[in-house]
């Protein structure tokens, strides 16, 4: 799976890479995580970077508690309620430069994160779905006329998205049974634009050569720990 990500890079570098603009002031992510609002290209505005909340709630769905899916498996993305319009209409990159995960250490030793690059800790995009979802409209206060209650404002939609993940490839196998997937740069556009059914072979595992894994110290377990020390390489046992 992929739970926790970084993207450290330069706001301009992250720009010029994904030739979009940030619609807000960036900020770098060395702990990326879950619930939390992070960058996202969308398929409707591929030229802008926006934020969005990681855990994707369908459209049609009343408590959003009970969905925030954080990632959808690309086997079977276009069967599930959940993801299939999406997947048929609202694709996203979800731009990265490494992500994190884990693997047991025997014993009472717990789980010893790592963290995953492509290459140097270039950048790259995960493939994404996203979806717009309006929080249920509650009642509350007294009618301007007699009693009863009167329907507060139309609340605010809540963009959210999800990262697809696939088999691992050899490099990833040895931490996960599952990873991320990352598309090569000339695949991107077509994820965001092209026909669902010429899509999908996109969704498969990316080349072993380029990517590089490194133990991290446990304090990425926490998502506060939002620093450039949670990149740093340790011994492992540390």
């Amino acid at each position: 799976m992929c739970g926790r990500y970084s993207l450290f890079a330069p706001p301009d570098d992250i720009e010029e890479r994904f030739d979009a603009t940030f619609e807000y002031e960036s900020e770098p992510r060395y702990n990326a995580a879950p619930s939390q609002s992070l960058p996202v290209i969308a398929g409707d505005d591929p030229e802008t970077i926006r934020r969005m909340e990681w855990g994707l709630v369908p459209e049609w769905a009343g408590d959003r508690s009970e969905f925030e899916f954080i990632n959808a498996r690309a086997e079977t993305v276009r069967e599930k309620r959940s993801f299939a319009d999406a997947y048929e209409s609202r694709r996203c990159l979800v731009p990265a430069d490494g992500f994190y995960e884990w693997t047991d250490r025997g014993g009472e030793s717990g789980k010893q994160p790592y963290r995953v690059t492509v290459g140097d800790d270039e950048l790259f995009a995960m493939a994404g779905l996203w979806e717009r979802w309006t929080p249920p409209q509650t009642q509350t206060g007294l009618g301007d006329f007699g009693g009863g209650s009167a329907p507060d404002n139309d609340p605010d939609p809540v963009e959210t998205f999800t990262v697809i993940t696939t088999e691992p490839n050899e490099t990833v196998a040895d931490l996960h049974h599952r990873m991320a997937v990352i598309l090569d740069p000339s695949e991107e556009e077509s994820w965001l634009t092209g026909d669902p059914d010429e899509v999908e072979s996109l969704l498969d595992p990316y080349p072993t050569e380029p990517m590089r894994t490194y133990p991290v110290s446990t304090a990425v377990n926490n998502p506060a720990n939002d620093t450039p020390d949670v990149l740093e390489a340790v011994e492992v046992g540390e």
